[in-house]
């Protein structure tokens, strides 16, 4: 399969890589800048390209089989990811290749709490990363209007930190998972086993989904 990884030197995404390519997949890791390209394992192809372009997105995913989109902007400018996503989904529409894309946790429903959302639930989002919540939850609204191309939108656990990859997560939906020590987390590096699950065996078509232990 070839797998083109945008924001491939990030926390999430240069797991991504190595997971896609410790499982023989062709993949090709996506920088902004020249000076990240040294951070890219070996065996994979390095473009230079901006996701929020839709130019450069259709050109570096053509022949692909599938996108991920593991970017994550600076901070304090997190309204980036609701232009990334829409130059992911632009740049896509026109090559037809699938994308997933590495989301948010907000907008999943608290167990328990008639409907409450994790965006308004301090326990598993603080006050002072409502922004993030909230800007996260625009990234979504923009992929679930999206009928162009078949995309897949995966809500991270309440936390997410490097660790162990274990190989093993539970899947749900619309709703946070929780274990039974009221605990929602999963590392970075069985976030990546998922998305390459997710792509050698595709289950979700236009639709949100999440993972955790």
């Amino acid at each position: 399969m070839k797998i083109v990884v945008f924001g491939a030197t990030g926390k999430v995404g240069s797991r991504t890589v190595k997971e896609a390519l410790s499982r023989n997949h062709e993949v090709t890791a996506v920088v902004r800048n020249a000076i990240q390209i040294h951070n890219i394992p070996d065996g994979a192809k390095v473009e230079l390209g901006d996701a929020k372009n839709a130019d450069d997105v259709e050109r570096i995913s053509r022949g692909h089989d599938l996108a991920i989109n593991a970017t994550r902007p600076p901070t304090g400018q997190e309204e980036e990811v609701t232009a990334v996503t829409q130059g992911l989904l632009d740049g896509l529409a026109r090559t037809g290749v699938r994308l997933l894309v590495v989301g948010g946790a907000a907008t999943l429903k608290v167990p328990g709490t008639d409907g409450r959302t994790v965006l308004d639930d301090t326990r598993f989002l603080p006050a002072s990363a409502r922004h993030i919540g909230l800007a996260s939850a625009r990234q979504f609204k923009v992929c679930s209007v999206e009928q162009r191309i078949d995309w897949a939108y995966l809500s991270p656990p309440a936390d997410l930190a490097p660790g162990d990859r274990t190989g093993q997560y539970r899947l749900g939906c619309d709703e946070l998972l929780i274990d039974e020590s009221g605990s929602s987390s999963l590392s970075m590096e069985d976030l990546a086993v998922v998305l390459l699950d997710e792509a050698e065996k595709p289950r979700h078509h236009q639709t949100r989904f999440t993972a955790a232990y």
